[in-house]
């Protein structure tokens, strides 16, 4: 019997007691308590369709309930995944595509390739490196229900990377009608044909989101690697429980009353491991990277001089030191692309990631900041990543900035990230983040390189010169020439000062002991292939 004491006094005190505990209480009642497992998320889940948004909540959530063409397994390599077989056409402008038998819907409809289409058609329309492909796309085919066809203008050497990659915006694949929803929207429905079920009708945003096995899913035959391969699903149920507090969920998780926190916070990693029952590993090795984004449709960040002089205001390692703080977990890098990884370069001119105030606040001067005050949102209820707008407004400040510091919990502010009103009329200057290596370790993944102004990535950059070059990055065939070009569009980034780079970390997670199975991934806590003994 699980204990349900310790974690209901908690949470009654956090005010989630009763709404939490009920759907779980239910459960206790279930004659195989190995066979539910509880994660508790790194955030609350506000949104549900993971090609409106690039959360990491939302994409997690998505790899839960739908499935992908291809994917990446623990190499890094694209296998296939809903993909049966493909072939490209001697000349490389026709790649034809053959789904897997028996591919159904939640809703009981089959996959088929017209899904497939509307699917991509949704998800081009928002990721960066969906967009890049879409331009080398002349027209999509379906000559039956299981095959479909990209026609392409000319060769492109990114088919397989964009249709397999593995993180936010992930083209996962909706049912024809769902994913007729214009992308600037968000889908009503959540049906997809993955290893589970989304529970709408126990769906309890900020408190809890439930997952049942699909007995119809057909896994891949292949052993799990990354998220690529077979996708085993060993519980009947998994309960997301929104737990927002970091002491709570230590709590919870050293009851033994969840199975799994996400993202413990730093403080806690000394004592995690020190825990009994209770064990620290970390499924995502490559780690994040800090960010700042700055919204360039509004002044004064429309000046790139004025972002420029923000970027010069920062300091990695106070960022670092504060928000992690365990030496062993943090790195500095002034790259945009993580160090370690395959384009990573500390060329990077005027930003230094060492703070200069003086520096800073003579380009303010020269660039006229008028002193308008810069909105800074600082999401409360995240503690991955609450500590850095503190940073922020204490090194924008140092420079001559003046702040207008607004805290929200992070559903908020995803919501307002996403408005393109003046700040004044409920839009925002400022927002940090942080991004999986995987993520940013490709110039065509990189949202922040997305310039496509109000079709780009929240900030809606307008710089053609980025656009141009990431086709031609497209275009390349050499390792050597995509380096010379990732490094060229590295310097047009930091000439227009598309975001600033705040340091590198790792982000290890705490199971109970007797949870196995964890799989190293691009930062994606999976569920299938994990155990409960």
């Amino acid at each position: 019997m699980l204990k349900r004491r310790p974690l209901f006094a908690a949470l009654t005190s956090l005010g989630l007691g009763l709404a939490l505990l009920a759907p779980m209480a239910s459960q206790a009642q279930a004659p195989a308590p190995n066979k539910v497992f509880r994660f508790v998320p790194h955030a609350n889940l506000a949104v549900l369709d993971p090609i409106w948004t690039t959360a990491y909540v939302t994409r997690n959530h998505a790899y839960m309930i739908y499935d992908t063409l291809f994917s990446e397994d623990a190499q890094g390599n694209i296998k296939p995944q809903m993909v049966d077989t493909y072939e490209t056409s001697r000349d490389g402008k026709t790649w034809t595509f053959k789904l897997r038998a028996g591919l159904e819907f939640h809703d009981g409809k089959a996959v088929t390739s017209e899904d497939v289409v509307a699917s991509l058609k949704r998800w081009a329309s928002r990721d960066a490196m969906g967009g890049i492909l879409n331009n080398f796309i002349d027209h999509m085919e379906t000559p039956d229900a299981n095959t479909f066809r990209l026609v392409l203008k000319e060769p492109c050497g990114i088919v397989l990377d964009a249709l397999g990659k593995a993180s936010s915006n992930v083209p996962f694949i909706m049912p024809a009608r769902i994913a007729a929803t214009p992308g600037t929207e968000q889908v009503k429905e959540h049906i997809g044909s993955g290893p589970f079920i989304f529970k709408a009708d126990e769906f309890k945003p900020g408190s809890l989101a439930v997952y049942v096995r699909n007995p119809k899913y057909k896994s891949r035959s292949e052993a799990p690697s990354g998220v690529a391969g077979g996708r085993p699903v060993n519980f009947d149920r998994v309960e997301w429980v929104i737990i927002r507090d970091p002491q709570t969920q230590f709590n919870a998780l050293k009851a033994g009353e969840v199975d799994m926190v996400e993202q413990p916070s730093f403080e806690q990693y000394e004592t995690l491991k020190k825990t009994e029952g209770v064990k620290v590993d970390d499924f995502s090795p490559a780690g994040l990277q800090f960010i700042m984004r700055f919204n360039h449709l509004h002044a004064p960040f429309n000046n790139p001089k004025i972002r420029q002089a923000a970027m010069v205001a920062m300091g990695q390692q106070a960022y670092i030191n504060t928000q992690v703080g365990v030496p062993e977990l943090g790195r500095l890098c002034r790259s945009m692309y993580p160090c370690g990884t395959q384009y990573a370069d500390e060329n990077t001119g005027y930003f230094t990631g060492i703070a200069n105030p003086a520096k800073a606040r003579e380009m303010l001067k020269e660039a006229g900041y008028d002193g308008t005050p810069i909105l800074l949102m600082r999401p409360t209820d995240l503690a991955s990543i609450a500590k850095l707008p503190l940073v922020a407004k204490q090194q924008l400040e140092a420079a001559g900035f003046k702040v207008d510091f607004q805290q929200m919990d992070w559903a908020t502010l995803l919501a307002r990230r996403a408005k393109k009103d003046a700040p004044a009329q409920g839009g925002w200057h400022l927002f940090l983040t942080a991004w999986t290596a995987g993520d940013i370790s490709n110039p065509l993944a990189m949202a922040m390189f997305n310039a496509k102004g109000q079709n780009g990535w929240f900030g809606w950059q307008d710089e053609p010169r980025l656009e141009d070059l990431k086709s031609k990055f497209a275009r390349a065939s050499s390792a050597a020439d995509k380096k010379k070009i990732a490094s060229d569009i590295q310097t047009v980034a930091f000439e227009t000062a598309t975001h600033a780079p705040l340091g590198q970390y790792r982000s290890p997670t705490a199971v109970r002991n007797n949870v196995s199975g964890l799989l190293a991934t691009p930062g994606i806590p999976v569920m299938w292939g994990l155990k409960k003994d």
